[in-house]
């Protein structure tokens, strides 16, 4: 089961004991999140599609290769503001705070983070 469904089972269980009403659930929903989350649902689907491209290049007695293809595919996330959920949940929450983050700004602390964490990976697969 994914989050979206247990999220959805979640609610309609809160719903059906009488802890929300459905009005309230329906409150409690932010479009902005919603779009979010499927734009990356779909996003995800065609990354995972774009590491298959790279299994006929690896080796299958090759762990370290793989390793490395799976450290490296969430390492990467840190890289770009777009990278990763968490980054853009940090950014809202910052900005709920009165604090701005542009890509800019984010991709100056995240490329110099991405670069050592990928190197230490290296480091330690191999």
């Amino acid at each position: 089961m994914n989050r979206a469904t247990i999220a959805l089972v979640g609610s309609s269980f809160l719903i059906a004991l009488g802890v929300l009403n459905v009005q309230e659930a329906w409150q409690a929903i932010d479009p902005s999140t919603i779009i979010f989350l499927l734009s990356m649902m779909v996003v995800n689907a065609n990354l995972s599609y774009a590491v298959l491209l790279l299994a006929p290049l690896i080796s299958r007695d090759d762990p370290r290769s793989w390793l490395l293809l799976a450290a490296s595919s969430t390492l990467a996330g840190n890289l770009t503001l777009f990278g990763a959920v968490a980054n853009l949940i940090t950014v809202e929450a910052a900005a709920k705070l009165g604090y701005k983050l542009s890509f800019w700004e984010h991709l100056r602390f995240g490329l110099p983070l991405t670069m050592l964490t990928l190197m230490l990976a290296y480091l330690w697969v191999h």
